[in-house]
């Protein structure tokens, strides 16, 4: 067994483990959970650490033949788009078991469900095979389902049914995205995957644009662009906060992933389309920014700005160029820091006062002034200020969006300009004026909550100051696909 079953099936050992342990046993249930995440993220660690990243193509590929009339198998392998994904998704998982200790009913559940999750979203970037992938899409909307519908809000019931009725429509466009390209004689050559990127090359054009449009709304909704982010705001308000962490950290770049793959195997189509993804970029910036801007309710701004950062991804992604490319997938890590650390404060500050509405709060720096410093740098981070990782991944785009189209960096600009605007707001309503009498108890910080909160602000600044590790992990897979681009465009 190579290195990355390793680390895929660990997470579905430690939930068939916790099966075993009487539910009433709480607490080393939560011991066992958090060392089976802390273990798979030192795991991915240890991955990146290997990784050549002057190596374009993909390494510590597995492979085992499943169906060989249909060319599927079980294929893993990992590149430089997939990489920083496992990682930042083994990380993301712990920091989310760490801000569980809230959860005290059903916990055995509980833990086996955040495991399961884990194990299917490390499968959708691991799987180098369409059927698999596909399979693992899948396999995270059981875990979701139970985990929003069983331990959420009050409309907790509506929100996991829309959330999996929204995720299934998607699905099955890209389903018959899959089955139009496997109509063609497929040369197997090493996974399915490598035969339909194989087999998209003797597509009609026409049939090309059809194929990734059912790979854009199906991607699309997860990711989500408008107009297909409708379960998006009501998944994350009624969602529990640790839940939210992984939802916007991870759920939202599977989307992403999938379309940056849909576009290295469909470039024709992609540049046909090129247009049509700017619009969708460009409207979904500013929809999710002026949405988040008048929210009160703060689990309900920090999903409405996915919907904004989500929109710099796309942007990067329609540039179609290196530059661009690269700030999509920064951004795609920059968004998991800063979305998963806003739920996560908002979701502690939501336990202490059982109120998610800004206008409640005021100068809560000389109540939790350590509360105080790591959601302002979020906020920071969120507006893309220099010297956060925000500031690299929308740089980026930004010159990746100038290089293609020149005039359109006014709208970029003023997308930003947004961000800020309601970045701002949300620090001066919780940081300035009096202290509210109802508010001048609340404790701070714990040490665990310290250790996660720290711990993604630490990312957040470090990848802001030193970006260089996690350009040079992408650099040489995003000109490979720039390359492929180029060819296949012209």
């Amino acid at each position: 067994m190579g290195i990355l079953s390793i680390l895929l099936w660990t997470p579905a050992v430690g939930a068939l483990l916790l099966v075993l342990i009487p539910g009433q046993r709480s607490g080393i249930i939560q011991i066992i959970a958090n060392l089976v995440t802390t273990l798979v993220f030192i795991l991915a660690c240890w991955l990146a650490a290997l990784y050549d990243h002057h190596d374009a193509g993909l390494q510590f590929s597995e492979y085992f033949p499943l169906n060989p009339v249909l060319g599927s198998a079980y294929a893993l392998g990992v590149d430089g788009i997939s990489m920083p994904m496992l990682v930042l998704a083994s990380f993301l998982t712990s920091i989310s078991l760490l801000a569980s200790v809230s959860i005290s009913s059903s916990v055995k559940g509980y833990y086996i469900c955040m495991l399961l999750l884990e194990f299917g979203m490390l499968g959708v970037f691991l799987a180098q095979d369409w059927a698999l992938f596909y399979i693992f899409w899948e396999v995270t909307l059981i875990p979701l389902f139970f985990l929003i519908g069983r331990w959420g809000g009050k409309r907790k019931h509506t929100a996991s049914l829309n959330f999996v009725l929204y995720t299934m429509g998607g699905s099955i466009f890209m389903l018959l995205s899959l089955l139009a390209i496997s109509q063609y004689d497929l040369e197997h050559a090493g996974s399915l995957m490598t035969s339909m990127h194989l087999a998209a090359k003797d597509m009609p054009r026409y049939e090309q644009i059809l194929v990734f449009l059912g790979f854009l709304i199906g991607f699309g909704v997860k990711m989500p662009i408008f107009p297909l982010h409708g379960w998006l705001p009501l998944a994350h308000v009624e969602a529990p906060s640790p839940v939210s962490i992984l939802l916007s950290g991870i759920l939202l770049k599977m989307g992403a992933y999938g379309l940056i793959r849909s576009v290295a195997m469909l470039p024709e189509a992609a540049l046909t389309l090129q247009s049509l993804l700017v619009f969708l970029a460009l409207f979904s910036m500013l929809y999710g920014g002026l949405l988040a801007w008048r929210q009160n309710d703060l689990k309900a701004m920090v999903a409405y700005s996915s919907v904004s950062h989500m929109g710099i991804v796309l942007l990067g992604i329609a540039t179609l160029n290196e530059t661009g490319l690269m700030g999509a997938v920064i951004q795609m890590t920059a968004h998991g820091l800063v979305a998963g650390a806003l739920f996560l404060l908002v979701g502690l500050l939501y336990e202490r006062t059982h109120t998610r509405n800004v206008q409640d709060y005021s100068s809560l720096v000389q109540v939790m002034p350590r509360f105080a410093l790591f959601m302002t740098i979020t906020l920071l981070a969120t507006m893309g200020l220099p010297g956060s990782i925000g500031f690299i991944a929308e740089l980026h785009t930004i010159i990746g969006g100038f290089q293609q189209w020149g005039w359109l960096w006014l709208f970029f600009c003023l997308s930003f300009l947004i961000n800020a605007a309601y970045a701002i707001r949300t620090i001066g309503l919780l940081f300035t004026g009096p202290v509210k009498p109802h508010m001048q108890h609340i404790p701070d910080l714990s040490r665990y909550e310290l250790l996660a909160a720290g711990s993604m602000s630490a990312g957040i600044v470090f990848f802001g100051f030193w970006p260089t590790a996690l350009i040079d992990l992408s650099a040489s897979t995003i000109a490979q696909l720039n390359s492929l681009i180029m060819l296949r465009g012209l």
